[in-house]
Formats: structure tokens, C-alpha cells, sequence
């Protein structure tokens, strides 16, 4: 037995395998295939949705092991991948023949919603994987395009671009495989790990998909390791999602910007379109005079904005709601008797304010960090408009309300 191999007694484990870089994405689920015996890859291929249907196939190692078809439900190819996927993974495992169940997801399908698709039909998701074509990210990451545009909808509602969809396949995996490509550079490269630099790196050889030599079983390894869906979930989350850190080479800088002093809303939306277009990648959350006890999220790709409320701001909850606050902000819970957060430090609870901050991160080749900063600083409250008020905060006019749709 390999080392990556799972015990015959495991419940089935599963590992999804995503991302918009097709070629990348075949080598590392052909690369599993090969180092993890008795391993399956699931496929549900959503470009067969203008027939009416999605086309599922299971192969293994040495070709095809069956084919079939799921019909769209409400339209919805994704849907109809969502309601074939974990009946077909029971199958797998009621089998009993299955060492590794790998789940293959169509382009643009995300692998957020399918991890929480799998362990919600009481399977085991022991990694998630997305592959990656260095030389192909910034090209993707600005890429706003519409997917409905490119060919990749997974329903006919479906508004998402091909940045913020990859951005999310990106920085949700806590694994990535890249592909050794020999059109990447440095930039790229640091692109990359300035993007998501917690994610584990694991190296896939260029070439075809049965070039695999040098690869080794990092990646079975990686795919068998574990994968804890609420921490995963938390990691995303506006309001305590771990954000990249300062950072500055290869021709890439990544911007952190924080400030205890909310946005007017007036001058923040005349600067949107400047903001978004300075950086390939931006994301954080942020604070406006006129909703002063409003979470909002700032989350920007390929040059187009997404701004939503994720609720209130820890600070402007009573006492007796904070255990009411969803488990997927730990911190909450960090309450002293005395209605004042434990571990203020860890929080970075500020004594009048206490979580309410801009906390915004710019990751992009060729940042002007001094011109991103002023522009920023100059959307800020002034000093007499700071000392006025929450009061007079909040009759500041409500830019927003269109972004918000309130």
C-alpha cells in the first residue's frame, strides 16, 4: 500500500479538483488517477446544457468506466450537477470498489458550493484542489468578461465573471497545482503566491497528461490530508477572512490599507471606478458614515466591483446578541463578563469603535501604492466631519443605495 493510499476500512474520501484552466486541471485529476490506486474521477461536463442535460462520465485510471445523463433542473446545468453528484458518489462508495473518489467540476463551477453539496449528503471531503496555469492568471483574474459571454454560464441567470468566478475557485482551495508552465515568469509566479499565500504550492510537470514523471505523490498526499469546510468557509467570510499580508517583488505589490476612520459615502463612489481599476485583485471590508453599523464587503476583479452588507459590525451588537452571531465568526465568542471582547489585541478592538475599520488589500503588477493611498486617504471623513458625529454620519447622502440595492 502507498503511502497516499487510504485505508480499506475509510469511508469513501473525495476530493474535488477545480479551476478555469482546463489543461492544468486535467493533469493534476490524471496525476491522482496515477498515484492513488483504485481511484475514480466523476465528471459532470455543463457545455452539454443547450441539449437539455449534463453528461456525466466515470473513468479510471485506464479509460472509461461508465456515462449517463442528468437533466437540467429549472434550466440550471449546476443545479442538475448539484442533484446528480452525491447519489453518483453513494453508488461509488456502496460499490466498495473505490479507493479515491476525485470530482472533476466543469470550468466554472466552484468548489465552495460543491464541498458543501458532498458533506451535506454525509460524504467525506478530504481535499479541495484547485490547478493553475501560472502564465494564464493575470489574464484570467482580469478578465471581466462575462461568462455567459465566454461560454461558460452553468444557468441561464448566471451573472458571474470569468475574474471573480476564478478569483473564488483561487482562493477557497487551500491546495493549489500548478502546472509547470514554460511561458510563466517571475511575475507570474509572485502573483500567485501574493494572491493566496497560505495555499500549499504543489508542482505538476508541463507536457500531456500522461507526462507525470517528477510530480511524486505530493498531491494524493495533499488530496488525502483533510479538509474542514467551516474553517474553509470562515476563510471566505467578509467579516473574518484572513487577507494577504504586505508584500512587494518581482514587479508585484499587494497593499494593505487600514484606517479607523469611516468613508464619505459621496466622495467613496465618485473613486469607485478609479479604485477598482487600480489593482488586478482587491478585496477586504470597509465602513461608511451613513450605515455606520454595516459590514460591507469590497470584493473586485478584472475590473469590476462587488459591493454587499454581510450584516452588523460585532461592535454595534448588544450584549446579550453576541451568542447569536454565526459560528463561522469564532472571535464572537471571545466575550468577557464586562461586555468588552477577550483577546482585544487578536481582534484589533479599537475602544470606540471597536471592529468598525477599513480593512482593504490591493494585489496587482505595477501598483502605484503612493497614488492608490491618496486616493483612498482623500475618500476618508475629514477632520470636521469626523468630530461631528455619528449623528451627522448618518444624514450624509446615501450614495450607495443603487450598489446596495436598498
Amino acid at each position: 500500500m502507498l503511502p497516499s493510499d487510504p485505508p480499506p476500512s475509510a469511508p469513501l474520501p473525495v476530493v474535488i479538483v477545480g479551476g478555469l484552466h482546463a489543461d492544468a486541471r486535467r493533469q493534476a485529476v490524471a496525476r491522482l488517477l496515477t498515484d492513488v490506486r483504485g481511484s475514480v474521477v466523476l465528471h459532470h461536463d455543463l457545455a452539454t446544457a443547450a441539449d437539455g442535460m449534463v453528461v456525466r462520465t466515470v473513468r479510471d485510471a485506464g479509460g472509461l468506466l461508465s456515462a449517463g445523463e442528468a437533466p437540467l433542473v429549472d434550466d440550471c446545468a449546476c443545479c442538475a450537477l448539484r442533484e446528480d453528484l452525491v447519489p453518483e458518489l453513494r453508488r461509488l462508495a456502496a460499490e466498495g470498489d473505490t479507493r479515491l473518489a476525485i470530482v472533476e467540476l466543469w470550468d466554472s463551477v466552484e468548489p465552495k458550493a460543491m464541498a458543501e453539496v458532498v458533506v451535506a449528503g454525509g460524504l467525506t471531503v478530504t481535499g479541495v484542489i484547485t490547478a493553475v496555469d501560472p502564465a494564464l492568471l493575470l489574464p484570467y483574474v482580469g478578465n471581466g468578461d462575462d461568462l455567459a459571454d465566454a461560454g461558460l454560464a452553468a444557468a441561464a441567470t448566471d451573472q458571474r465573471t470569468v475574474a471573480d468566478t476564478f478569483a473564488r475557485q483561487l482562493e477557497y482551495a487551500p491546495v493549489l497545482a500548478v502546472l509547470d508552465s514554460p511561458e510563466a515568469d517571475d511575475e507570474d509566479r509572485e502573483l500567485l503566491a501574493q494572491l493566496h499565500p497560505t495555499a500549499r504550492q504543489v508542482p505538476l510537470p508541463g507536457g500531456h497528461p500522461g507526462d507525470l514523471a517528477g510530480a511524486g505523490g505530493a498531491l494524493a498526499r495533499a488530496a488525502l490530508a483533510g479538509f474542514d469546510i467551516e474553517a474553509a468557509a470562515a476563510a471566505q467570510h467578509p467579516a473574518c477572512a484572513l487577507l494577504p499580508a504586505e508584500a512587494d517583488g518581482h514587479g508585484v505589490a499587494t497593499l494593505v490599507w487600514h484606517r479607523r476612520r469611516p468613508f464619505h459615502p459621496e466622495r467613496l463612489y465618485a473613486a469607485l471606478e478609479d479604485l477598482t481599476c487600480a489593482a488586478a485583485r482587491s478585496r477586504g471590508r470597509f465602513w461608511l458614515a451613513d450605515r455606520p453599523d454595516v459590514l460591507l464587503h469590497w470584493d473586485a476583479a478584472g475590473g469590476a466591483l462587488c459591493v454587499e452588507s454581510t450584516g452588523p459590525w460585532l461592535a454595534s451588537l448588544p450584549d446579550a446578541a453576541w451568542d447569536l452571531v454565526p459560528p463561522v465568526l469564532p472571535h464572537s465568542r471571545l466575550r468577557s463578563s464586562g461586555g468588552t471582547p477577550m483577546a482585544a489585541a487578536a481582534l484589533d478592538w479599537h475602544p470606540e469603535h471597536g471592529d468598525c475599520c477599513q480593512h482593504l488589500v490591493f494585489t496587482s503588477p505595477g501598483l502605484d501604492r503612493d497614488g492608490l493611498e491618496r486616493l483612498l486617504e482623500s475618500c476618508l471623513l475629514t477632520d470636521a466631519e469626523y468630530t461631528a458625529g455619528r449623528a451627522a454620519w448618518e444624514r450624509l447622502p446615501s450614495a450607495f443605495d443603487t450598489l446596495l440595492e436598498v
